[in-house]
């Protein structure tokens, strides 16, 4: 018995001793990981806050289109006192904004990341999954599923992932955006966090429990101020709609508008109308939605204390609105004019604040977008020039007919979806068909269909090594595990889609042209109409900054861009 207690007694002395060293080994660790954070001069650095800017949809001539449109605090002073790259371009099919994020920040291609698509058929569980989706995953700051995300699907790490690393987790990532995939992707996957706007009824910044248990106060705050319910006002054109010149007619039949409202035209009362379009949605699809994104960013500069001490921090925003916008209106729409006219006025206030915070001189930023938009194709035919539509269920039957007059079924195709047929490889090997030729037959009959430019096997995407055209950026877009066993090409300016408003996706110069633009800290003040591709981002800010390359990065520094004086 004797033997027992003492046994009883040494084991719980031996427990609280274990308890009381953990506790001091875990607040010396803390105390250690702060003094290395004030003191650390091996991760100094001048550059105290990279800022990466995407805006969604943006062509490239937006930036010279609206340009005496632009205030001089905005656009016109990062492309004055910054390197402008006017050739920019992405070397890559399809053109979206999920594989557009991710490429920009990790400095490679679908081929390499992952991110295929904004959604894509899942070989493996034979399902649509989209890119940034995780069921493993709960929702902070709402109770909708809207905050079940995370970049797990993403193969590779981010310029962001590799300054974490660098800085033994000492610098922060922060990604903000109205999409859940703008602020996740670019964040990557050793994020401290990312936010994104849930809609709907609510009209709060959300995120997910891959980042957090709980938002952090000032978010809490940000969200309690209930400031996003301000913009539920007039949106009319910040000028006189007369000198809106760069764009055409107000009143026309190629542009969407909003529920409630007759046409698409000037001044749209979104409190009236936000009742008939998702509530806080609607924001979304106006100038205001990238207002709440400037409000939320600027907030998160204070709050987060970004770019306050010497080791690098990482502050990714994407303003989404404008693609919303193009989305509803179209390319040559007023509404895109005035939403990029109001957002080089944000654009500056952003630039102010950072002044103000960081302070100029201690920050770099660049500017990109995730891929550019089509005018829209009934308008293009109005003027003569080539356009049209897909008709997607005669190409769908056409193909039907075909597999069950070649194979006596028409249950080989499992799906098709962005421009890709994929089959079922089980059905095809238990019909003693050879995967390859049933590829060619379906490459030889879909050529003949309407608007169908070019086609190719995921056999040729394999074994033929293109390096100019299109063959080159489908083969940059082919992730061997996750496309399909087809790939095809529509007509230029041929689209699936509504016969209102615009949309991307091609590998044509409206899509791949985009701007990109570094300001700041160790950037060269210049311009260059020398190619450009959008994977080098990420390879010359990790040159910049010298740290490790992402480890996918195909991309190579942009030399000419870097004071290195």
């Amino acid at each position: 018995m004797v033997t027992l207690i003492n046994t009883f007694e040494m084991r719980y002395f031996l427990l609280i001793v274990s308890i009381v060293y953990c506790s001091y080994s875990c607040n010396a660790q803390n105390e250690n990981a702060q003094i290395a954070k004030q003191n650390n001069t091996a991760f100094n650095s001048e550059i105290k806050l990279v800022v990466g800017i995407v805006i969604d949809q943006m062509r490239y001539d937006y930036l010279t289109r609206f340009w005496n449109k632009y205030a001089e605090g905005g656009f016109k002073r990062l492309v004055s006192e910054g390197y402008n790259c006017k050739n920019n371009h992405y070397n890559y099919v399809p053109t979206y904004t999920g594989p557009g994020h991710a490429s920009i920040y990790t400095g490679t291609t679908p081929k390499y990341h992952g991110i295929i698509s904004n959604h894509w058929y899942d070989k493996e569980i034979k399902k649509t999954v989209y890119c940034a989706g995780d069921n493993a995953v709960q929702s902070i700051g709402t109770e909708d599923v809207a905050g079940q995300m995370s970049p797990h699907r993403m193969k590779t790490t981010t310029f962001a992932d590799e300054n974490r690393l660098f800085t033994q987790m000492q610098g922060k990532t922060i990604g903000i955006s109205i999409k859940d995939r703008g602020a996740i992707l670019p964040a990557g996957h050793t994020a401290n966090a990312a936010y994104w706007f849930h809609g709907k009824n609510e009209g709060s910044w959300i995120t997910s429990t891959y980042y957090m248990n709980e938002l952090p106060k000032w978010v809490q705050k940000f969200n309690k101020k209930k400031s996003v319910e301000t913009y539920f006002k007039e949106w009319n054109t910040l000028y006189d709609i007369s000198t809106y010149t760069e764009s055409g007619d107000d009143l026309n039949n190629f542009e969407g508008g909003f529920y409630g409202k007759e046409t698409a035209t000037f001044p749209y009362d979104l409190a009236a109308l936000k009742d008939q379009n998702n509530g806080f949605d609607i924001l979304k699809a106006t100038p205001y939605g990238n207002s709440i994104v400037a409000d939320f960013a600027i907030a998160a500069i204070t709050g987060e204390q970004l770019g306050q001490d010497s080791i690098t921090d990482v502050l990714a925003v994407s303003f989404s609105s404008t693609d919303y916008i193009g989305h509803n209106f179209g390319v040559n729409s007023k509404e895109i004019e005035d939403t990029y006219i109001r957002l080089d006025l944000e654009l500056e206030r952003l630039l102010k604040t950072l002044d103000d915070k960081v302070g100029n001189g201690n920050y770099t930023l660049f500017l990109t977008a995730d891929h550019g938009a089509v005018n829209v194709p009934v308008y293009l035919q109005s003027i003569k020039i080539p356009a049209g539509y897909i008709n997607s269920s005669k190409s769908k039957q056409a193909l039907n007919n075909f597999m069950f007059n070649t194979y006596k079924s028409t249950e080989l195709i499992q799906n098709v979806s962005n421009n890709q047929i994929f089959l079922d490889r089980k059905k095809i090997k238990a019909l003693k068909l050879n995967l390859d030729d049933v590829q060619e037959a379906i490459v030889n009959e879909i050529i003949n269909y309407e608007h169908v430019d070019k086609a190719y096997t995921a056999e040729t995407m394999n074994t033929v090594d293109f390096t100019s055209g299109i063959e080159e950026l489908l083969q940059n877009g082919f992730n061997q595990k996750r496309s399909g066993d087809v790939l095809y090409v529509n007509d230029p300016a041929v689209i699936s889609y509504s016969k209102t408003g615009s949309t991307h996706g091609s590998g044509l110069n409206y899509d791949t042209h985009v701007p990109l633009v570094f300001f700041g800290t160790g950037i060269n003040q210049g311009s260059t109409v020398a190619k450009t591709e959008v994977v080098d981002i990420a390879p010359t800010i990790s040159a910049l900054l010298g740290i490790g390359f992402p480890n996918g990065a195909t991309g190579e520094p942009l030399e000419f861009v870097l004071n290195q004086n």
